[in-house]
């Protein structure tokens, strides 16, 4: 490509989505800058690390799948696939006071289910893992409905309902089914992680992108997406720029605040209607195991939106360490105790001390040995945009990923549905909207 055709890209968002996109348009000849507000890239898949760890730790506990297949094909360019590790955790639910295995396979015949709730689990269970129909189909009615109708009451209290109260809150209901059969159908028993943990895997990144000639700006917030002469602009530190293509991988009210000519467009109203809701995790270094069965992840049951009126605060126990080894670790045994809850709930008002005391107050329930004790630190994340929530008909409320604002591109994890958050998804995303922006006029 000449120096006449190469295109000046401004990307705004260093994590998995904003460097995928920076890797194919660097690729292809044009000059790439990357703003990032944070001090590091990674975004919503970052980690941070401990001293005495050697592998870093996510804030928000993240795994791939072998199903994976943008992340691995990735990898393989990157040079790296060698580095990604495919372990069989154990995963389980809390039932009743209980612990048992929640995969898809015969162990599921240990469930607290009758022999018909059971047959019917497992029937659409394999009905959906193996659907290849268009989703679409699914996408018109709720969740709640479909499972309610197909796999039965008796399965949907005891195993789907809490999962879905407590991935959504108040609006568990109201989430159409295609997005649960996303989850379903992507999911493998294997989970995978890159040596060093994914903060390692998107620092190499990183650096690769850089060795190609990338321009990556830490601590540089974008203050506005503007235009001038038909070209778009970004406002940084004061100073506005002008570039060729902008690729913004924000939250929807990000993207309106800081592009103030799209809020009163058919497009801009599109993205301020689309709902999400937060996540938080509480990590734990503990002196003793905690999951002494072995169980790496942990359903918890949600009986009500309400935390205050379920027997735990939070939807998710993961022993981190039951996966990976702790020699990582310093030794440390890693618990997270995660959740979802709206960016207005009092998990985002309490001070961290406040959301310690109320998660490990249950801790004994899980395991009566448990003492304060153990806990050598602890560390807490928040992040007011991390689940999009699709109704019905989700397909036909996402914006299209080129905004009528000239050159200007947006890709959010909004815009990955019907397939969930992750950052295989956000890196599919990324190229597409990066091949999008360069055969765009």
């Amino acid at each position: 490509m000449s120096q006449k055709d190469s295109l000046n890209i401004g990307i705004i968002g260093a994590g998995a989505a904003g460097l995928a996109a920076a890797w194919d348009f660097v690729r292809a000849g044009h000059h790439v800058t990357i703003y990032e507000a944070e001090d590091r890239v990674g975004g919503l898949a970052g980690g941070f690390r401990d001293d005495g760890w050697d592998w870093w730790m996510e804030k928000f506990y993240h795994h791939w799948f072998e199903t994976d297949s943008d992340i691995l094909k990735l990898a393989d360019e990157l040079g790296v696939r060698d580095k990604i590790l495919f372990p069989h955790p154990r995963t389980s639910y809390w039932i009743d006071g209980k612990v048992y295995r929640s995969e898809m396979n015969a162990s599921m015949l240990g469930l607290p289910l009758s022999l018909l709730a059971l047959f019917r689990l497992g029937l659409s269970g394999v009905y959906l893992k193996f659907l290849s129909a268009d989703w679409r189909t699914l996408e018109r009615t709720t969740a709640d409905s479909w499972l309610r109708r197909y796999m039965g009451e008796e399965a949907y209290k005891t195993l789907w309902k809490p999962l879905l109260i407590g991935k959504f809150s108040d609006e568990y209901a109201q989430v159409n089914m295609a997005w649960m059969w996303a989850r379903i159908r992507a999911r493998s028993q294997r989970l995978g992680i890159f040596e060093g943990g994914f903060q390692a895997f998107l620092d190499l990144f990183a650096r690769k992108l850089i060795d190609q000639g990338v321009a990556i700006r830490l601590r540089t917030p974008v203050q506005q997406i503007g235009s001038e002469g038909g070209r778009p602009t970004l406002t940084v530190n004061g100073e506005t720029l002008a570039f060729d293509r902008v690729v913004t991988t924000t939250s929807p009210s990000l993207l309106l605040r800081m592009a103030p000519d799209l809020r009163e467009t058919d497009y801009g109203q599109k993205a301020s209607s689309l709902h999400s809701i937060g996540a938080l995790c509480l990590v734990l270094a503990l002196k003793q195991p905690l999951l002494t069965d072995g169980t790496y992840w942990l359903n918890l049951p949600a009986t009500s939106p309400n935390k205050r009126e379920s027997r735990f605060p939070f939807l998710a126990l993961v022993e981190h360490t039951n996966w990976m080894d702790r020699a990582h670790y310093g030794g440390d045994h890693i618990v997270y105790c995660g959740d979802y809850v709206p960016p207005d709930h009092e998990y985002f008002k309490m001070s961290e001390a406040e959301v310690f005391e109320r998660f490990t107050a249950v801790l004994p329930t899980i395991n009566p040995d448990f003492k304060p004790e153990w806990v050598r630190k602890y560390w807490l994340f928040r992040a007011p945009y991390a689940q999009p929530v699709p109704g019905v008909n989700h397909s036909q409320r996402i914006p299209a990923l080129q905004t009528p604002l000239p050159g200007v591109f947006w890709a959010s994890m909004s815009q990955v549905y019907p397939w969930d958050r992750g950052t295989n998804y956000a890196v599919e995303l990324g190229r597409r909207v990066a091949r999008m922006a360069m055969e765009s006029d």
